[in-house]
């Protein structure tokens, strides 16, 4: 018997905190999602109830944040991985002695605040900054200005979770054996064939890790938007801030955190069965 429990035992302070702190807040989430309000006012207050018109209500009112939201870390992810693959290549194959010092370069924006590093995109994207200056003698920007724009929110997006797709896709690539990338070239394959047919797919579940890593976060992120974006390119993680701190109407944003991890947690169940658990490691 105390063989058998040993399992469970060691499992037990990991399921106590999981408990503690993802299930207990996700049962009063759902129940404030849930919730009426007393009054007209928000002031009021609200009162527990079975109120699931909350849902619908939230999502005729803010389904275009939902879609920007999805969108923005959609497009944030590609022009990441467009990055990072090339970056995590030349690392892997190509940095030597390097190596370690690229990836310390790779990580180091972290150790800096992510409001930090967010507001120095914003100086970086001013009017009068050196980008916006030559983009606009190049006539490359149709406004005059990138600040503001979906432009700034998604490249902000794309700095800022950089590092989550590089790590990664270096870490599937440095997992390839060298022999097999040799042995393609023997048998007279060329680079484009070799990264086609050997490098790609033994890399893929590391693009794939990172996809997700990046996606999930990016989606839920209302600090880009917030500083670098426009009130039309608000995300849903802007106005669930704002439902709760400014407005106060808790089941309103309550109901609209639920459907986005709902949304969120359907799509990587839907990830995990296509690639398999195993592609994660």
């Amino acid at each position: 018997m105390r063989r058998r429990s040993t399992p469970y035992l060691l499992l037990l302070p990991g399921m106590a905190w999981l408990g503690f702190f993802f299930l207990i807040p996700l049962a009063s989430l759902l129940a404030t999602s849930l919730q009426r309000p007393l009054g007209p006012s928000t002031e009021d207050g609200f009162a527990p109830a079975l109120e699931f018109t909350n849902y619908s209500a939230a999502l005729l009112a803010y389904w275009p944040q939902f879609l920007k939201s999805f969108a923005f870390a959609g497009l944030a992810s590609l022009i990441g991985l467009l990055i990072a693959f090339p970056l995590a290549y030349f690392i892997a194959f190509r940095a030597g002695r390097w190596r370690m010092l690229m990836l310390v370069l790779v990580v180091l924006p972290l150790f800096s605040s992510f409001l930090l590093r967010t507001n120095a995109w914003k100086t970086l994207l001013s009017s009068e900054g050196f980008i916006v200056e030559t983009l606009n003698a190049l006539a490359l920007l149709p406004d005059d200005r990138v600040l503001n724009t979906p432009i700034a929110v998604i490249a902000g997006l794309t700095y800022n979770f950089l590092p989550f797709l590089v790590l990664p896709i270096y870490a599937s690539l440095d997992r390839i054996d060298k022999a097999v990338v040799e042995a393609a070239a023997d048998l007279y394959a060329t680079a484009a064939a070799r990264l086609r047919t050997v490098i790609l797919p033994l890399a893929a579940p590391g693009v794939l890790s990172g996809v997700l890593l990046t996606f999930i976060p990016a989606a839920g992120d209302y600090i880009n938007a917030q500083l670098l974006g426009s009130i039309q390119d608000k995300m849903i993680g802007n106005v669930i801030q704002s439902q709760f701190i400014i407005v106060r109407d808790y089941p309103t944003a309550s109901a609209l955190s639920f459907m986005f991890m709902v949304t969120i947690l359907v799509l990587v169940l839907l990830y995990i069965r296509r690639v398999g658990t195993r592609e994660l490691v």
